[in-house]
């Protein structure tokens, strides 16, 4: 699907921030819409693997930060995190009429000039030194213990540094409140989109009796707790993904879970359109991948916490469970299973979040910035 941008985007003399570019996920699936609407911009990321990004972003001039220089930064990169306000404050301040950050890190730190208006779309304040640290750094481990004052640092650079920014648009009401909560500022909400025609609603006669996960395996999206009731229950789960608990998680795992590792989109959508339900047990920010799942009218079980709740309508396109325990998602997965869904409501309520409702909800943010006298 297409959208039609606005004439006086390209008008614009405007620069892109991204944390970093080393895959295409959510993330990067919002900057090459940017990169559309935008087709002049230069971008500044700290780190660049053209082998894992698009053409559609590699088409545009990418700066990195002195990170780039290193050697396998690209696998390496979250080694450095005390040292990224650093490398993004490496970059010369950028002038022009407009800069636009997509940040869950420091992207929205970036120095411009100051008759430079600067709108972030943010997907959370800094992920690392606000929220999850149990998750990503162990609790009570060596680990922690050592970053502890490191983060405060990065806590109190990150505050400091948002008023570098003229307006903030969030990504879900969750984040919302965390940009409240931890910069003191108001923010418009523009949820991220999906590109709805991408995606059909199968026939039940093709659906298949397996569940279905489709997540980075990191600790806070929480596949070890779908493992460990799968195991339970014996039924058949697929899950799509990479990451550091792989190895870990195909440990504990049962014969009745298949691990498909990465996967193309084209058959992420097929897995979409013929599993059962599609199991979201970890916290998110918004998370698209349930939107993805209901374009194909497929039901989500999604711990009821975070963008969830904004994507996911309880008892009509899923099921929220209420704790991250595995007597909690047991009973969602059989409730579901137990579910006469209407597949039709839930493509209705997915193509909410449609490409062009984004761009329609960015381009009012645009506006708002580009007449602002000061931050707002």
């Amino acid at each position: 699907m297409s959208a039609t941008y606005p004439d006086h985007w390209s008008e614009l003399e405007t620069t892109l921030c991204h944390d970093w570019l080393t895959g295409m996920r959510g993330g990067e699936r919002v900057l090459e819409l940017l990169c559309d609407g935008f087709p002049e911009a230069d971008i500044c990321t700290l780190i660049h693997n053209r082998d894992a990004v698009s053409d559609r972003i590699n088409s545009h001039t990418v700066h990195t930060s002195p990170l780039q220089r290193l050697p396998n930064i690209s696998s390496s990169y979250r080694n450095f995190l005390p040292f990224f306000p650093t490398m993004i404050n490496s970059f010369a301040p950028r002038g022009g009429d407009l800069v636009i950050s997509t940040s869950h890190c420091v992207a929205k730190s970036l120095r411009s000039s100051p008759e430079t208006k600067h709108l972030c779309y943010c997907f959370t304040p800094m992920r690392y030194a606000w929220l999850f640290q149990d998750a990503y750094f162990g609790r009570r481990s060596a680990k922690s213990l050592v970053i502890s004052p490191i983060l405060a640092g990065l806590r109190r650079w990150d505050q400091q540094t948002a008023k570098r920014v003229t307006h903030f648009v969030a990504i879900s009401k969750a984040v919302q409140q965390r940009i409240q909560d931890f910069y003191g500022r108001s923010s418009d909400l523009v949820y991220p989109p999906i590109d709805v025609d991408r995606f059909r609603v199968a026939p039940d006669s093709q659906r298949e009796s397996f569940d279905l996960i489709v997540s980075a395996l990191v600790p806070y999206k929480r596949v070890d707790l779908a493992v460990e009731v799968y195991n339970r229950l014996g039924t058949p789960l697929r899950i799509v993904g990479v990451g550091g608990e792989l190895q870990r998680l195909k440990a504990m795992a049962a014969d009745n879970i298949t691990f498909l590792e990465w996967q193309s989109d084209d058959v992420i959508t097929t897995q979409y359109e013929t599993c059962r339900q599609l199991i979201f047990p970890g916290e998110e920010d918004f998370g698209l991948v349930p939107l993805e799942a209901q374009a194909c009218g497929t039901p989500v079980i999604a711990y009821g916490c975070g963008g969830a709740l904004e994507t996911v309508e309880n008892g009509k396109t899923g099921l929220h469970f209420p704790e991250q325990s595995v007597d909690s998602l047991t009973e969602a997965v059989l409730a579901g299973v137990d579910t006469p869904w209407d597949r039709s409501y839930i493509r209705k309520h997915a193509e909410a979040f449609g490409i062009q409702q984004f761009v329609d909800g960015m381009n009012a943010s645009i506006e708002r910035c580009m007449s602002a006298s000061g931050p707002i």
